[in-house]
């Protein structure tokens, strides 16, 4: 039986625990997989077999090595999306680049890179192909993300850009819809806007295919469920689920949405009202295609899977 390597960062996060679970799950006939996963602080617990923990980070260059020597591929999902523009830089942009560097020192013919469709900026984007508009980030993560994709490009990866990311462990996208609901508790422009969703589950899936070719696609894909979703479709489904209140039969425009908005202050910008209540959907077929990867049947048919957790999360009061 062939050991199959693989180099993972990421693998505590909301995605990278999930492509975590799916690749020491996912049986490949005619391999065993062993994984080495960078953490900071690697979780307690019993051993797991084909696991190995590296203790290190992306901007401890020296913790690299051991990451990557050997492996048939990295898959590089770790990133700093918080708003501190020095720390993005640190992370998504010298820090990938000491992880590219390295992978290639080391031989590593196979990477996958995850970014973010977030690097096209404001929309509104009614499927698009890959760079059919250009990119124009307008945040630290998404501007640091989007450089940090040359740095993967160069080393010869395949770059996966989602949309909104949905499932279990999601703490921004559902939670941001719970909060602009309270704002704005209407139809937001007839909810139809319609948005590249992609379940947790379905893209750890889809990343793991895609470890597992002997020459992945390179270059730049979406990596959306090839069927866009309206927030009107989204937000009637989480409230069948009993995880957020129906938004009830009052249709706002969009204007109103926004004066709303305005009226009643909070966490969520203008900005990201319009990432998730307008036009942000980006055609993502090729890729599921070139994996060999079913898309499965889309992030709204797999919310119940998740309506528990997010449920307890929402009812749970926020760290001070």
């Amino acid at each position: 039986m062939t050991t199959w390597k693989v180099a993972l960062t990421g693998a505590t996060g909301f995605i990278g625990s999930a492509v975590l679970t799916t690749l020491l799950e996912t049986p490949r006939a005619g391999r065993d997989i062993t994984v080495r996963a960078l953490a900071r602080t690697p979780p307690t617990g019993p051993a797991v077999p084909g696991l190995e923990w590296i203790l290190g980070d992306l901007t401890a260059a020296e913790s690299l090595p051991a990451l990557v020597a050997g492996s048939d591929v990295l898959i590089h999902l770790a990133s700093y999306i918080g708003g501190d523009e020095a720390r993005c830089t640190q992370v998504n942009v010298h820090g990938c680049a000491a992880l590219m560097a390295e992978a290639r020192r080391a031989g590593v013919q196979r990477i996958i890179h995850l970014s973010t469709a977030a690097v096209y900026g404001m929309g509104p984007h009614r499927g698009i192909a890959v760079n059919e508009v250009a990119p124009a980030p307008v945040s630290p993560s998404s501007r640091t993300r989007w450089e940090g994709e040359e740095k993967a490009l160069a080393a010869g990866g395949t770059i996966l850009r989602p949309g909104l990311v949905l499932g279990r462990g999601d703490r921004w996208v559902v939670p941001a819809y719970a909060e602009l609901l309270e704002r704005v508790p209407a139809r937001w422009d007839d909810g139809r806007g319609l948005l590249s969703l992609v379940d947790v589950g379905d893209l750890a899936r889809l990343i793991t295919a895609l470890a597992y070719l002997t020459e992945p696609p390179r270059g730049i894909f979406h990596a959306g469920h090839p069927v866009p979703v309206s927030n009107g479709e989204l937000l009637a489904a989480l409230a069948a689920h009993k995880v957020l209140p129906s938004p009830g039969r009052e249709n706002w425009s969009w204007q109103t949405c926004l004066e709303q908005l305005r009226k009643h202050p909070g966490k969520m910008s203008e900005r990201q009202f319009s990432l998730l209540a307008r036009d942000h959907w980006y055609r993502s077929d090729s890729i599921w295609e070139a994996a060999g990867c079913p898309a499965g049947p889309g992030a709204l048919t797999r919310l119940g899977e998740a309506a528990d957790w997010y449920r307890a999360h929402l009812a749970t009061p926020p760290a001070r």
